[in-house]
């Protein structure tokens, strides 16, 4: 990641403007209609614990990060590559029709720079939802909020509070690839992350690997965690009112790192998950993995003050957040890291979640075993043994209710995310249950996830690791069937 003077930050702050600050926009239905929203992808320049550093973004003419913008309206957004590398963004979280993805080659080519490319189509699940590159460029920031505020929800008194968290190297990806590899491939920012590395020496678990060795958790220290583009040490305020209530979208951005949730001294009361409703449940630790989104309503107690909401690595004790504070609360200065570090990311929570709109109960026509190899030796990562280059596609057809059990049986987590659809988790280690609607799910080493879609959207649809650099080492495949 290229770094700049104190200096040249101070002097660059007036050309990227308020880019750093998430703060919803929602473009009038009229104007809408009449032509595409534009997003950009674009540099910024960003200050991390008192160095600049040169990033990506997704932002509107105006600076705004991001999108919001309503499920009546439908998706209708230019997205125009203004970096001087090849470029594409997936709607993370949205079910296109195939061909508007945003997966490169998958069918459509990377945007060259300069190009610019119209997408339309309905959306069908209103939530928080988030964008970003399926490229490397993910690491440096190319990722911004997708907000689909959903029209039946109007006139609801309460305030959204939107952050995305992301984990950030001053180093390149490439090099933070290189020195999880070896030699990384001559692919530049534009290179597909989903390509097979070649190479590679790694042994599937269930070809002799010792199963009893150690799990492996964060393989990637980077320099700092960030929340909407800042550190602890200078988090967001978001002003709230007294006896108001708090509405906060979370999106893991983070390429390599799962996060838990602290809402501290305020009980939260989780309503979403991926953008899906659940029936609500109360707390105040959540895990949120990468690539995926929590929604967590929150009542402001009736006196002025302030109350962190801090985001811990799991298994560590680095942190970033941000500040809920009334008119007049007292902000405290936080440290960057916590008192101890936090357990590994398990399914207990998983495993209490019930889908507020569940799939209509039917019998499955399909239930396809999906193993989930690799090695951090040589770092290769399958799915039913094979990587990208030699992918197994999976078969189905339209109208079938499929059920994928993804057995873990590597030793570090997976947060395997499906395009195009909105899956059911039904099952964990073979326990039927009717569990949340998502679009991504943590499967744990050793453990069993069994998830249920129906096959309603024809196409050939990515199916991966949201862990970017397991995707960039082999494990991803796809989902594969026509009208």
């Amino acid at each position: 990641m290229q770094s700049l003077s104190r200096r040249q930050f101070l002097a660059s702050t007036a050309a990227v403007g308020a880019a750093s600050v998430l703060l919803p926009l929602i473009t009038p239905r009229a104007a809408q209609a009449a032509a595409p929203t534009l997003i950009r992808a674009d540099t910024r320049i960003i200050d991390v614990a008192g160095r600049a550093a040169k990033v990506f973004g997704l932002v509107q003419p105006d600076g705004t990060p991001g999108l919001t913008m309503s499920a009546a309206d439908g998706f209708q957004v230019r997205l125009e590559n203004a970096l001087d590398a090849p470029t594409l963004i997936h709607w993370h979280g949205l079910t296109p029709p195939f061909g508007q993805d945003g997966v490169p080659d998958l069918p459509q080519p990377l945007l060259k720079p300069g190009q610019s490319y119209d997408y339309g189509f309905p959306v069908a699940t209103p939530g928080t939802h988030w964008m970003h590159a399926h490229t490397l460029q993910e690491q440096q920031l190319l990722a911004a909020p997708l907000i689909v505020t959903d029209p039946t929800e109007e006139g609801v008194d309460e305030q959204p509070v939107v952050v995305l968290f992301h984990d950030f190297s001053f180093k390149t990806p490439e090099e933070l690839l290189a020195g999880l590899t070896g030699p990384a491939p001559a692919t530049g920012n534009g290179g597909t992350a989903a390509q097979s590395m070649s190479g590679m020496s790694g042994m599937d678990m269930s070809g002799g690997q010792d199963v009893a060795m150690p799990m492996d958790v964060n393989d990637i220290e980077y320099d700092a965690y960030l929340a909407n583009d800042r550190t602890l040490d200078d988090p967001q305020v978001f002003t709230v009112e007294q006896n108001g209530t708090v509405r906060l979208r979370l999106i893991n951005g983070a390429t390599a790192t799962a996060f838990w949730i602290d809402t501290g001294a305020l009980e939260g009361e989780a309503i979403a998950v991926d953008g899906n409703p659940i029936v609500p449940r109360r707390g105040r630790r959540f895990p949120l993995a990468m690539g995926q989104r929590i929604d967590i309503r929150l009542s402001i107690p009736r006196k002025r003050g302030a109350w962190p909401i801090l985001a811990q690595r799991e298994a560590g004790i680095q942190r970033t957040g941000f500040v809920l504070a009334t008119k007049g609360g007292n902000v405290k200065r936080m440290a960057t890291t916590g008192d101890q570090a936090r357990p590994a990311i398990d399914l207990s929570f998983e495993a209490r979640l019930s889908a507020a709109k569940p799939l209509a109960e039917r019998a499955a026509d399909v239930n396809d075993p999906v193993e989930l190899g690799g090695v951090m030796q040589g770092y290769s990562w399958t799915l039913n043994g094979k990587t990208w280059g030699n992918r197994q596609p999976i078969s189905v057809r339209k109208g079938e209710r499929v059920e994928l059990t993804m057995r873990n049986t590597s030793m570090m987590g997976h947060p395997m995310h499906l395009h195009g659809h909105h899956f059911q988790v039904v099952a964990i280690d073979g326990r039927r249950f009717a569990g949340p609607v998502r679009d991504t799910v943590w499967v744990p080493p050793t453990r069993a996830v069994t998830i249920a879609f129906d096959a309603s959207n024809p196409g050939t649809w990515a199916l991966h690791c949201h862990h970017l650099y397991h995707m960039a080492t082999g494990m991803m495949t796809v989902v594969d069937y026509t009208a």
